[in-house]
C-alpha cells in the first residue's frame, strides 16, 4: 500500500497525544519474535452484508486475517495503517489501545471506528497464532467448551416466502411458522425472527403500535411456538423501532410463549429506557450490538437495563474487548449471546472468543440465505447440527478459498493476497 494521506497525522505525530505515547519503544525480546507489520488492507466481500475482510501482513511471511463490521471502513483502515506499520504484531493489547488512542479525535472509543479496531485486532491474533502455531482461543487463555451453539437469524417478510417485501402475505403468522419449521429441519435448535414488520397500522413518528399491530406480533410468536414446540430456543428482534410504552406492551404479551429474548425493543442510546422495559416484563430483554467497548455496557449492566448482553465482536473492539465485556456482564450474572452478521472469518473469530468465556451460551448466524457462504473456506461445513466446533489449527484455524473469496469481492476491489 502506498503511503496513506494520513501519514503526517498518525505515523509522525502518533495522533498528537504526547502525554501517552503507545508507540513501540523498541522493546527487548527474543530475536525469533522480532517481527514487523508491513501492511494492513481492507477488502469488501459482497455478501448479504458488505463483509470487510482485514489483512495484516508481516515481514515473517505470515498474514493475519480478521473481519470488521459492515460499513464504510476502508477510510478508517487507511487512517490507522501508518500508525501500525513497523510495529510488532505480538503486542496485540498495546496496539489495540494504540489504535483507539489514534482514533480519539474521531470518537474512537465509542463510534463506528471501533469496527476498524476490531477487524485489525482479530487479524493480529490470527497472525500471532500462526507465528506460534497455536489456536487463538489458546492465546486468549483457553476454552470452556469445545463447540458453540448457533442460533439462525431467519429474517422476516420477503425472506419467508421469496416474494415481494411489499406483500403483507409475507408477514402472515403461518409464513413464519413454515420458515421456522424449515430452520429446525436444517438441524438448528435455536432461531430468531424479525418482529418489527410493517403489518397493521403503525405511527412511525411516535414509534407506537396500534392494538391490531401488537396482536399481529403476538399471533406470529404463537404460530411459530405451536409449530416447533417449546424446546427450541426462540427469539425475536424489534430493531430499536418502538417507544417504551409499545415495547412494554409487546414484551408483556409474549410472557406466556417462553421466548428466549426480545431484542433491542427501544433505541440504544438510553439505558434508562431499556431498564424501564426490562423491569416491566418477565420476557428477557437483549441489547448491546450497537455498544462499543466495556464502557458502553457499564450503564446497561449497573442499571439492570438488560437481561442478556449482545456485543458484536466485529464492532465492539475485538476479541479481547469482548472478553472484558463478558467478564463485566458475568459479574452481574448476565449471559452473553453475541450479535454476528459476518462471513466465515468473523464467525469463526466469534467462536474462538465465545469459547474462552463462561457466560457465552449462543452465537448468531445470519447467512442462511447466502448459498455460497461455505464456499469461502476449505473443508467441511462449519455448522453441523446447529453447532460449530472450536478450531484447533493455528490462528483462527480457517483456511480460506482465495479464488472463491476474490470472485465474491464487491466491485472495484483489488484481489486479496494471503
Amino acid at each position: 500500500m502506498p503511503d496513506s494521506k494520513y501519514h503526517h497525522l498518525v505515523a509522525e505525530m502518533k495522533g498528537g497525544i504526547e502525554w501517552r505515547d503507545l508507540s513501540d519503544p523498541e522493546m527487548s525480546r527474543d530475536p525469533s519474535r522480532d517481527v514487523e507489520i508491513t501492511d494492513i488492507t481492507c477488502h469488501v466481500v459482497g455478501g448479504n452484508f458488505p463483509w470487510n475482510i482485514i489483512t495484516v501482513e508481516t515481514d515473517a511471511g505470515v498474514t493475519g486475517v480478521g473481519e470488521a463490521y459492515n460499513g464504510p471502513l476502508r477510510e478508517h483502515i487507511e487512517y490507522l495503517q501508518p500508525g501500525l506499520v513497523g510495529e510488532n504484531p505480538y503486542d496485540v493489547e498495546r496496539l489495540t489501545e494504540h489504535m483507539t488512542q489514534l482514533l480519539s479525535g474521531l470518537a474512537g472509543g465509542a463510534g463506528f471506528s471501533q469496527a476498524a479496531v476490531s477487524g485489525i485486532e482479530t487479524a493480529l491474533w490470527d497472525a500471532v497464532g500462526k507465528l506460534v502455531d497455536l489456536p487463538v482461543y489458546q492465546l486468549l487463555g483457553g476454552k470452556y467448551r469445545d463447540e458453540i451453539r448457533i442460533y439462525c437469524d431467519s429474517h422476516a417478510g420477503a425472506h419467508l416466502d421469496e416474494g415481494s417485501a411489499k406483500s403483507f402475505e409475507a408477514y402472515e403468522p403461518e409464513a413464519y411458522a413454515d420458515a421456522a419449521e424449515a430452520v429446525i429441519d436444517d438441524g438448528f435448535d435455536a432461531l430468531k425472527f424479525d418482529l418489527d414488520v410493517a403489518a397493521g397500522d403503525a405511527d412511525t413518528a411516535t414509534r407506537r403500535l396500534s392494538n391490531a399491530a401488537v396482536q399481529h406480533k403476538i399471533d406470529v410468536v404463537e404460530a411459530v411456538r405451536e409449530r416447533i414446540g417449546n424446546d427450541p430456543l426462540l427469539a425475536f428482534d424489534l430493531h430499536w423501532n418502538f417507544n417504551v410504552e409499545t415495547a412494554q406492551r409487546v414484551a408483556r404479551e409474549l410472557e406466556t410463549y417462553d421466548v428466549a429474548w426480545l431484542e433491542d425493543p427501544v433505541p440504544p442510546e438510553n439505558a434508562d429506557s431499556h431498564r424501564r422495559v426490562t423491569e416491566a416484563t418477565s420476557t428477557p430483554i437483549l441489547a448491546g450490538e450497537n455498544l462499543t467497548r466495556v464502557e458502553g455496557f457499564v450503564p446497561f449492566l449497573t442499571e439492570g437495563a438488560l437481561d442478556i448482553a449482545a456485543p458484536d465482536i466485529q464492532k465492539c473492539g475485538g476479541l479481547s474487548e469482548f472478553r472484558r465485556i463478558a467478564a463485566f456482564a458475568d459479574a452481574f450474572d448476565v449471559p452473553v449471546a453475541p450479535h454476528n452478521v459476518a462471513s466465515p472469518v468473523g464467525t469463526i473469530a466469534s467462536v474462538h472468543a465465545c469459547a474462552t468465556v463462561p457466560n457465552a451460551f449462543v452465537l448468531e448466524w445470519h447467512a442462511r440465505d447466502v448459498d455460497w457462504w461455505d464456499d469461502l473456506y476449505v473443508g467441511d461445513p462449519l455448522i453441523e447440527d446447529g453447532r460449530i466446533q472450536v478450531p484447533e489449527g493455528p490462528g483462527l484455524g480457517l483456511e480460506l478459498d482465495l479464488d472463491e473469496l476474490n470472485d465474491r469481492l464487491a466491485p472495484g476491489q483489488d484481489p486479496i493476497e494471503l
